[in-house]
């Protein structure tokens, strides 16, 4: 099964996809984890990609297809695959089209509300590197090696909300785009992992 995973930041998709690999046995293809891997290997369009990201820049749709058309050539996708962070755009959607057939497009829909809650409540150890959530935590310690706690930039509630404008403006239409084609699942994840989880699964069963 070829599936791209939607949702806006911090809806659980990484997490998701994680369980869905390991069950399904297929490869959760990320943009980054693509990047650095085609760099690292030093394929054409992988060096192609460093030009652009040397310079500071977006690298353009074009490069970032025939990058993931280099990825799903590879032998471990010949049975399915999950793309997590691809197609961001509905351009970036057609494009894919013409390198890939997807059977399933799930939408892990949490309201606004909820992702500000989950992110801003992130606590991250400077010593250790852990990460928790305040709801869990009984002091202002690390529970694993009494390390100072902070809370990165990107977990403030004003940046998360402009990362929620950005995503209802720019990928949030592919909602819609594989509604249309008949491809897209909504899954509401407001639960626990767990409780999410069985709802992603269910979901790869129906179409809305």
């Amino acid at each position: 099964m070829n599936i791209v995973f939607l949702g806006p930041p911090g809806a659980g998709k990484g997490t998701h996809a994680q369980q869905l690999m390991k069950y399904m046995n297929i490869p959760q293809i990320s943009t980054g984890d693509m990047f650095r891997r085609a760099i690292r290997e030093q394929t054409p369009t992988g060096m192609d990609a460093k030009r652009y990201m040397d310079k500071g820049e977006l690298v353009p749709d074009e490069v970032v297809v025939a990058m993931v058309k280099e990825r799903l050539a590879e032998p471990d996708c010949q049975n399915g695959y999950i793309l997590d962070g691809f197609p961001r755009t509905v351009a970036q959607a057609e494009a894919l089209e013409g390198i890939a057939t997807i059977d399933v497009a799930l939408n892990i829909d949490v309201p606004d509300e909820i992702i500000i809650n989950r992110l801003s409540g992130r606590r991250v150890c400077a010593a250790c590197g852990g990460t928790y959530h305040v709801s869990m935590l009984e002091g202002d310690k690390c529970p694993a090696c009494n390390g100072e706690l902070y809370q990165r930039d990107d977990d403030k509630p004003e940046t998360i909300r402009t990362r929620l404008a950005v995503y209802q403006e720019k990928t949030a239409p592919l909602i819609s785009y594989y509604r249309e084609k008949g491809l897209l699942s909504t899954a509401v994840c407001v639960g626990t992992i767990e409780e999410n989880y069985q709802k992603v699964l269910a979901a790869l069963k129906t179409k809305d």
